[in-house]
């Protein structure tokens, strides 16, 4: 009957929305990095570790306030106690480990042994207690047992704490993590070193009178001192043989500081690039509206530095290292991932729906922008994407893999070329337009309810006052572009008016549109 009972539970647990969507936030907000709310759980903590150390030092010489001990010695200690309790909740689940156990053992027509259930759950729990956070997460309670006078010394364990909090401490940890045998293998050298210095120095110099090292407390006290080239120079030797033992240490501990630099040179040297692509990709992560460039290539970095120009946020990704580096080089956040592998995306760790206006496939290979669609396709239906098509033949494949508009060169070309032959005014004019240091550019400028609501028509707009030629507008709705419409043409909401002009001067006139809403 219990035994029913405690499976009914496991079972309700694990399906119930609310204790699910419960633990989860706990899990994020003490766990999870990326989750926005997180860094202000850190502040609050790392807050309540520098009061309470802060009232351990004021209380070794002047008297603190009832108050103040009070809310270091409990109130900051329940707090760390119901953080351990919870960080030791979310660091597994129970109920999972039952119902895995369950539906093994239901498998192999067996009964369910809850008793193996439980021993692989406290295998669990006890494998995170023994862990070294969790150990300085439970000393950093001790402090509530101030009677004892000794336990206030654990005070002191709550400022190991901020390594759990600080980003910075965990990124230095991890990269000295990769060089984990070079350390110990120069910690064991060392230990060695301090040892034999340790009794050779006491041997030589404990009987003499005149010498400051009378025990061998003392003799590992100068070894310390001396290796680690530090030298106070509080006991020295002073027969020619401690002398010479100290000549020894003083070259082996310069070994030993060189070989711990290199160590630590070595380790972010390698880990460098890992670090800057994580903070890369946190950065990208803040990020509101973006355009996702796939490709750099000379049709990608030309519509980049346009879209610079208009202060868009972009990001490129690309597999060969040698464009990323150019990317870069060129001013854009740029990472070495392949775009048409579903892991650059995940690792990306950005919400394509939410943050994404558009991506942009410009590959000048129709093979690759394919992958690449597909890949974004198979996460997300509705990210509008842009692509490049470089062979007229690959038309249907591109469409077939869900591209929302395709830009065909040669069929732009094509089309100038016919339009404008014999027509040199009109190439100089195209090729004003083009040139990067032209300052006559063509915007678009959307179209809101409260521009509607004052300038219902084209012919209400007062373009020409401001020197900006308006080319046409584009209906949403119809999904069609009308050039040089007609001055009754309505405006609705979700148009856009291409128009060209000075820079400036287009400023200017978006100025004018949103200030007249406004005093409206």
């Amino acid at each position: 009957m219990l035994k029913a009972w405690i499976l009914d539970f496991a079972y309700f647990l694990n399906t119930s929305k609310k204790y699910q969507t419960f633990k989860t936030f706990f899990y994020n907000i003490l766990e999870n990095e990326k989750y926005k709310y997180k860094k202000y759980l850190d502040l609050f903590m790392m807050a309540l570790i520098f009061t309470s150390v802060a009232v351990l030092i004021r209380e070794v010489k002047y008297p603190v306030n009832d108050y103040l001990r009070f809310f270091s010695n409990y109130v900051i200690s329940i707090i760390f106690l119901i953080e351990y309790l919870l960080r030791l909740w979310v660091n597994s689940s129970v109920t999972k480990i039952i119902i895995a156990r369950a539906e093994h053992d239901t498998f192999l027509f067996r009964d369910v042994n809850l008793q193996k259930a439980f021993r692989n759950v406290a295998k669990v729990k006890l494998s995170y207690i023994l862990s070294p956070q969790a150990i300085i997460d439970l000393l950093a309670i001790m402090p509530f047992f101030h009677e004892l006078r000794l336990l206030r010394i654990f005070i002191i364990f709550r400022v190991f704490k901020i390594f759990r909090y600080a980003k910075s401490f965990q990124i230095l940890f991890s990269v000295l993590a990769t060089k984990k045998f070079e350390f110990l293998t120069l910690g064991i050298f060392a230990s060695i070193i301090i040892f034999i210095s340790s009794v050779l120095i006491y041997v030589m110099e404990a009987n003499r009178n005149d010498s400051p090292i009378n025990t061998l407390f003392e003799a590992f006290y100068w070894s310390i001192v001396t290796i680690s080239t530090v030298g106070y120079g509080d006991i020295t030797p002073t027969s020619n043989e401690g002398r010479f033992v100290a000549i020894i240490v003083i070259g082996t501990g310069v070994a030993v500081l060189a070989f711990t630099t290199s160590l630590f040179v070595s380790a972010f040297t390698e880990k460098l690039d890992e670090i800057i692509e994580a903070k890369t990709i946190e950065n990208i992560s803040k990020l509101k509206k973006v355009y996702l460039i796939c490709g750099y290539e000379r049709v990608a970095s030309e519509v980049a530095k346009k879209l610079f120009l208009k202060e868009y946020s972009i990001i490129v990704l690309d597999a060969d290292i040698q464009k990323v580096n150019q990317a870069k080089q060129d001013g854009f956040t740029a990472l070495n991932y392949d775009p048409g592998i579903v892991a650059s995306y995940k690792k990306l760790d950005i919400d394509i729906t939410k943050q994404v206006k558009a991506i942009l496939c410009l590959n000048e290979n129709d093979v690759e922008n394919v992958y690449t669609t597909l890949t974004i396709r198979s996460l997300h239906k509705e990210v509008f994407i842009l692509s490049l098509l470089m062979n007229d033949s690959n038309r249907k494949k591109l469409e077939f893999a869900g591209i929302d508009k395709l830009v065909y060169p040669q069929e732009l070309i094509g089309l100038i070329t016919k339009e404008l032959v014999g027509k040199p005014v009109a190439f100089e004019v195209i090729h004003e337009l083009r040139s990067e240091d032209s300052e006559v550019s063509i915007d678009e400028l959307g179209i809101t309810q409260r521009i509607v609501d004052n300038f219902p028509t084209i012919g209400s707009l007062v373009n020409k006052e401001y020197r900006v030629v308006l080319l046409g507008v584009y209906k949403t709705d119809k999904d069609r572009f009308y050039f040089n419409p007609l001055d009754s043409t309505l405006l609705e909401v979700g148009d856009y008016l291409l128009v060209i002009g000075y820079h400036v001067f287009i400023k200017e006139f978006e100025k004018y549109l949103y200030t007249k809403v406004k005093n409206a």
